[in-house]
């Protein structure tokens, strides 16, 4: 008699994966598919499309996104070089400081930085005022395209900063003095030795903030005006065709996905086509500066990390002044955070009730998630790897999209309830947790797993017991960082919150869009501390080592 072989745990494991995976991103994202290419009846069809690449207004909007995502990423990549560079070659003071600064910015979500540009140069904004009254200045609008190139770079750049950052620290010096000897300047090494070398980690950066900037939703909908991105075009498709057709909706999101799907390919290939191997033995040493020349360097590192200070700065500031309806009078108060906590509890409960479950579900799918790919290479979990990560570059909005598809019908009813936003949030930020922990693993030797296992312990308990322990600060400090990217999520919550289910992120746009900028300062205020103090556990917990891309 055969015997039936029986599934092992890690079988079982990669069942579930599997299943979590269907159930959660295929799934949905096949409903937009297939909603995209029929029409209200249930026809296949091709007219979505046609309707938008047909019609000058969305061919317009097309153009909208392809601009400030663009012209955003040029301005990201000047920056966050130059940033990279001078902070890993000279010795600038208080770096340690300016790098918590930098991320800290990344950390809070790009619609509280429109909203604080708004209140220094909003039409009746504290600059703008003081310019006029003082100086009979009218300065530029902030609103339009270049208030959102503006917000966006200084948003997005700290991507670029953070990858080449990395990778110029690590970079075998020996090439950069070999072309010094040849007679090169320091302009020629940077520009045909060091920029070459690194340009894997430049492009990585520069998609993250393409793929940003494509898929914000809050930014350009609080500032842009009648400038429409595909983002706001996607909400206003979708909640203007409520209760008939969410077809061209889907169709739109089609041509999002279409666009940062072309932007990773184009990288993987450019990438693919360059041999950037080398050794890291030998680290650039840092450049010992002169008075002078550190000031002069300093001048421009302190003009940037100011700015991206001064959202988070006005909107402390501006949630302690007085407030008569949406505007500010003389005198400071705690005004703002008593109204918000007898008028948005339940807002602000929601946040951390529904982030909390969130991260349990990304531990612990993360965690397996993470050892299968490591450890139980195969092409089922090579593949599962990459699926993982499609929410990354899935914009929210389109995420939320899909979720309003599948999830509201049966047999999986979910529309407006709390359990729909908290799967959402699991599967849109769970990249952070599997990447983190899965740079753990590769560097953990497996050797101490498999003694146990030979001594008779189960994979499953040696898991538990031996792996789980070793692996999890990784597993937390990136945990910990798709909780601060979950309390900060607006583009899916807009998509998917009910009254009930209304969150922080949400509130503080809905403030805004009602003129109610001390209660907005007020909760965003919550939320950069939240993200600040979540930032400094990270970094405690990974002694250091936390990364966020």
């Amino acid at each position: 008699m055969v015997k039936k072989k029986q599934l092992d745990f890690w079988s079982i494991v990669k069942v579930a994966i599997l299943l979590f995976i269907c159930l959660t991103i295929l799934y949905p994202i096949s409903t937009v598919v297939i909603r995209s290419v029929t029409n209200a009846e249930g026809h296949v069809t091709l007219a979505n499309f046609l309707k938008f690449f047909t019609t000058k207004y969305y061919l317009d909007v097309l153009k909208n996104s392809l601009f400030v995502s663009a012209i955003t990423t040029i301005f990201s990549i000047i920056i966050g070089v130059f940033m990279a560079y001078v902070l890993t070659r000279y010795d600038i003071r208080a770096k340690k400081l300016i790098n918590i600064v930098i991320i800290l910015s990344l950390m809070s979500p790009p619609f509280i930085g429109a909203y604080a540009w708004i209140m220094l140069f909003g039409r009746s904004g504290l600059v703008t005022e003081f310019m006029l009254n003082v100086f009979h200045i009218t300065l530029p609008t902030i609103y339009g395209k270049w208030g959102i190139i503006s917000i966006f770079t200084i948003k997005m750049f700290p991507y670029v900063y953070l990858f080449t950052s990395g990778a110029m620290g690590s970079i075998d010096s020996s090439l950069e003095e070999a072309a010094e000897n040849l007679g090169s300047s320091k302009w020629q090494r940077l520009r045909d030795i060091t920029i070459p070398v690194v340009l894997p980690s430049i492009l990585a950066g520069s998609v993250m903030v393409f793929t940003s900037c494509i898929s914000d939703f809050g930014t350009p909908m609080l500032i842009g005006q009648n400038y429409k991105v595909l983002a706001t075009l996607v909400y206003e498709q979708y909640m203007s065709e409520i209760g008939t057709s969410s077809n061209f909706a889907a169709a739109v999101s089609m041509v999002v996905i279409g666009l940062a799907t072309a932007v990773l390919i184009f990288q993987n290939v450019y990438i693919n086509r360059r041999n950037y191997n080398m050794s890291a033995m030998r680290p650039p040493q840092t450049v010992h500066l002169k008075a002078g020349a550190r000031v002069a360097v300093m001048i421009p590192v302190l003009i940037v990390v100011f700015v991206c200070m001064l959202p988070q700065l006005v909107v402390i500031v501006t949630s302690f002044r007085n407030c008569n309806g949406p505007y500010f009078v003389e005198g400071w108060s705690l005004d703002s955070y008593r109204m918000i906590f007898t008028r948005m509890v339940r807002s602000i409960k929601n946040t951390y009730v529904f982030s909390v479950f969130a991260i349990i579900i990304m531990v612990v799918i993360g965690s397996l998630t993470a050892y299968v790919t490591v450890r139980k290479r195969s092409a089922l979990t090579q593949i599962t790897d990459v699926v993982m990560m499609f929410p990354y570059v899935i914009p929210g909005a389109i995420m939320g999209l899909s979720y309003i598809i599948a999830f509201n019908r049966k047999p999986f009813f979910l529309a407006g309830t709390a359990f729909i936003m908290i799967l959402s949030y699991s599967v849109r930020k769970i990249p952070y947790t599997v990447r983190s922990a899965v740079g753990f693993l590769h560097q953990m030797d497996p050797f101490v797993e498999e003694a146990s296992i030979n001594l008779g312990v189960s994979p499953g308990k040696t898991f538990f017991k031996i792996t789980l322990p070793m692996m999890l600060p990784g597993v937390i400090s990136g945990a910990i960082l798709s909780w601060i990217e979950t309390i900060n999520e607006l583009s899916s919550s807009i998509m998917l919150y009910s009254g009930k289910t209304s969150t922080i992120a949400v509130a503080i746009y809905n403030e805004v869009a009602r003129n109610s900028f001390g209660t907005a300062a007020a909760m965003a205020t919550i939320l950069t501390l939240s993200a600040a103090i979540m930032l400094v556990v990270a970094n405690v917990v990974s002694k250091g080592k936390v990364s966020i891309v």
